[in-house]
């Protein structure tokens, strides 16, 4: 019987496959594997052993179920997978399995290898969405919009600014990420305490081999783990990205807002329902639930942070809370990347919404322009200030647009002419210079995805 909505409800088969048990057994084994080969290199296992041992260690040959009726003996899960790779090893190759190694040696070891094909998927998927999120940009670039600070009316500024902001920020989002790959994918073969003393003084020289082979960095120093501030890093870059997600959903919400009505999410009202009782209702659903799970996402932050301080060389205490906390930050992160993608990608525009808000303060949103104006023309910036002030709190307590009351303010004639004044009042022409900042993003894109 499911239980966890991942089983049945969020997640994609290609996260979901990384962390799957079989192909979580199937890098132990690769690590085992490796252990196997580098000793055998280094002459301190029989070569034929070494052979027979990367011939056994996979799932065809190391069974799953097998794993787990020992482990239901041993009460261990890697001393199971050691008995299970060791029985199936024939002639006395089995001796040989895991000779030098502490446990967290293969799980640190194999997790980083599930953490590359994590971030391999994130990653693409990130350029994914860089790159619809470029091409809104490059499409509403000359679509003037309102912008809002406060939840208020503020500025003119076109659509394309917003998408460009979102393309610079999963850009530095990508470059985040690619650091910490760099320090949190690293091998490890350095023994109970991090001294490689079972493996004596070709312990080093072991640890480095088995990175080698399995593509990865050795670990510079460890104790009996990798240290936990590269995982907290990874789980707080997670947690950033799912922000940025969050964030862009927010925006598409909030957007689709009746009362808005500029964008919105794609709806098909011959399939799908808004509402079990109300049968008008076109709800931000997708939106909303990227929003829902970025929660869950940044939930882990606090526990990741936690599992750096350990006792000493190392309790347990981070073991059970990794078990859960990587496979569903890494599935549910890519899950609403997912989201994000089709949500981005099917975006409806509503041109005469985006207009009728543009000027719905009727010309108050211009009155910075006319300040600014006055100040080029001649008069003190405190007493242009004050002077447009007073004319946008009569405009907005009697109704009357800012252009009228503007046009009768005889102080402003002896700085700006009827055609200055009626000019400079089109707020499709006040957007300062977002082209070339938008452009700039364009252009710098074309380099990041």
């Amino acid at each position: 019987m499911a239980i966890h909505p991942i089983e049945f409800r969020y997640g994609t088969p290609e996260m979901k496959n990384v962390w799957e048990s079989e192909n979580k057994l199937q890098k132990m084994l690769e690590v085992e594997a490796a252990l196997a080969r580098a000793e055998a290199e280094l002459e301190l296992i029989p070569e034929a052993a070494a052979d027979e041992i990367n011939r056994k260690a996979n799932t065809h040959y190391v069974k799953l179920k097998r794993v787990n009726e020992i482990e239901k003996e041993t009460n261990h899960d890697i001393a199971s997978i050691v008995k299970a790779l060791a029985e199936v090893c024939e002639g006395d190759a089995g001796e040989y399995v895991h000779f030098g190694a502490t446990s967290n040696d293969i799980i640190d070891t194999s997790q980083s290898l599930l953490f590359k094909e994590s971030i391999s998927i994130l990653r693409s998927k990130l350029v994914d969405l860089g790159k619809s999120l470029v091409k809104l940009a490059e499409e509403h670039k000359n679509d003037i919009c309102i912008g809002r600070t406060h939840g208020q009316h503020a500025l003119p500024m076109p659509y394309g600014m917003k998408f460009a902001l979102w393309v610079d920020e999963i850009h530095r989002q990508i470059e985040r990420m690619d650091a910490c790959e760099n320090r949190l994918c690293v091998g490890m073969m350095t023994g109970a305490v991090g001294t490689t003393a079972a493996l004596g003084s070709d312990g080093l020289a072991v640890h480095e081999k088995v990175s080698e082979i399995l593509n990865l960095k050795p670990v510079l120093i460890s104790n009996q783990v990798v240290q936990r501030d590269n995982h907290a890093e990874f789980v707080m870059n997670m947690a950033n990205i799912a922000s940025t997600l969050d964030k862009i959903a927010l925006e598409i919400r909030n957007l689709q807002r009746t009362e808005i009505m500029e964008l919105g999410e794609q709806f098909d009202p011959e399939k799908q329902v808004g509402s079990s009782t109300m049968p008008h209702k076109m709800n931000p659903i997708t939106a909303e639930r990227i929003c829902g799970v970025a929660r869950i996402v940044r939930s882990y932050t606090i526990p990741a942070l936690e599992n750096n301080p350990l006792w000493h060389e190392r309790d347990l205490t981070n073991s059970s809370c990794e078990r859960i906390m990587f496979p569903e930050a890494c599935i549910l992160l890519d899950y609403i990347l997912n989201l994000t993608i089709k949500l981005v990608n099917n975006l409806v525009f509503y041109p005469e919404n985006i207009e009728r808000n543009l000027n719905m303060t009727n010309g108050l949103i211009m009155a910075e322009r006319a300040m600014a104006e006055l100040t080029r023309g001649g008069m003190g910036r405190q007493t242009a200030y004050a002077l447009v002030r007073k004319c946008a709190l009569e405009a907005n307590k009697t109704g009357t647009p800012l252009l009228d009351i503007l046009l009768k303010e005889k102080k402003i004639k002896q700085y700006l002419s009827e055609e200055d004044i009626n000019k400079m009042m089109d707020p499709h022409t006040y957007i300062g210079s977002s082209d070339k900042i938008i452009e700039n993003v364009l252009k710098k894109s074309k380099e990041w995805f």
